[in-house]
């Protein structure tokens, strides 16, 4: 009786063990990832001075974000293109960018996760600039890819790899230029270069990326549809195996177009050609704003992308509390700054201007509705 008992009792504990795994799988079966990708953070002179504050003689940038800060917040990865060198003072804008080392702490604290620095401006203040740049990166715990201190430095950070929810993402970073700087030894910054990306995709796959992701500084500035470099470029990395494309550097947004899956029609591959402008100084139309584009994974036995979306944001320009100043701001804020900015006419005129442009121009995306 007592070895029946017994026995019993062995059954009882091995299935509720094996009960137990199963419905932890059941349970976490599919999981979910939202990234979201913002355009170009300028630096020109005028939102340098605008981030002076004079009681505490530092830099503040967070107020840029405010009506924006939930959003990428509430991102599982958050990722910005710097399009300036954190090389110290004398500060500077166009057309050789220095920010102060406030701006990189204040993307992180409004939520941004990772940062990408190649592109035609990162080496505007030679090899000082773009080591002082990584190593105040470095110093804030900030993830990023492009520019590089050495080969070893390249090694670590090319491809970036960020595992988030049992999903491994793979970043990349290249871009055409760099205003016709040379990059000096033993620097080395990540250009367009074919033979670069195919081999750079094959380490993503070997190293079991479930998701690779091609952040790439492209295109004619100021010009709104791509060009045909560009979309040689984006048909050679999505024959190479890489599952998204987000594109910067025109300062205006260019379409998205998705190339779907011949064996799978659910399942595509995005190219976003220009996100735009993220926040700067410039004003003309299309240049004041620009897109924060977001991807949204989904992974069960495989990963897949389930959907994408955008939010455009305008960039208000204005007089905040006696002093010039900048606000980032999305449709569904629109009334609330409206009223606290005090927007006037002509503001407004510009704003519902950028949406209903960003609309028409990317009217085969979801927009992101509502206070998210």
């Amino acid at each position: 009786m007592k070895k029946h008992i017994f026995f019993l009792l062995i059954f009882q504990l091995v299935w509720f063990s094996e009960y137990s795994k199963a419905s932890v799988f059941l349970l976490s079966d599919t999981t979910r990832l939202r990234i979201v990708f913002a355009g170009d953070m300028m630096g020109h002179m005028p939102q340098i001075s605008a981030a002076y504050n004079d009681s505490s003689k530092t830099y503040d940038y967070k107020p840029v974000f405010e009506y924006i800060r939930p959003y990428i917040a509430a991102a599982d990865i958050a990722v910005v293109n710097l399009e300036v060198t954190l090389a110290g003072k004398p500060y500077s804008g166009y057309p050789q960018f220095s920010s102060p080392d406030e701006l990189a702490e204040n993307l992180k604290e409004v939520g941004f996760d990772m940062l990408i620095t190649a592109n035609n401006h990162c080496i505007d203040r030679g090899k000082q600039g773009l080591e002082r740049t990584i190593a105040v990166l470095d110093s804030a715990h900030i993830p990023h890819t492009g520019t590089f201190k050495d080969y070893i430095d390249k090694q670590k950070n090319n491809p970036l790899f960020i595992e988030k929810k049992n999903i491994k993402l793979a970043f990349l970073n290249y871009t055409y230029g760099t205003n016709g700087l040379k990059v000096q030894s033993p620097n080395l910054v990540n250009y367009i270069d074919t033979l670069n990306i195919r081999r750079d995709i094959e380490v993503c796959k070997a190293h079991g990326s479930d998701f690779i992701i091609v952040t790439i500084h492209w295109g004619i500035e100021y010009e709104r549809y791509p060009n045909t470099n560009q979309r040689f470029v984006a048909t050679f990395i999505r024959k190479c195996g890489a599952n998204a494309v987000i594109g910067s550097h025109p300062h205006v947004i260019q379409p998205v177009e998705r190339f779907y899956n011949a064996q799978d029609s659910s399942n595509y591959f995005p190219v976003v050609f220009s996100l735009g402008n993220f926040v700067s100084n410039q004003r003309e139309r299309y240049k004041d704003g620009g897109l924060l584009f977001e991807l949204n994974l989904e992974k069960t036995d495989t990963t897949r992308l389930k959907s994408c979306s955008f939010l455009p944001v305008w960039v208000f320009r204005g007089n905040i509390n006696g002093k010039t100043d900048y606000r980032l701001i999305p449709p569904f804020k629109f009334q609330e700054a409206s009223i606290k900015l005090s927007l006037g006419e002509s503001d407004k005129v510009k704003c519902n201007e950028f949406y209903s442009d960003t609309r028409l121009h990317l009217n085969n995306i979801n927009e992101v509705k509502g206070d998210q």
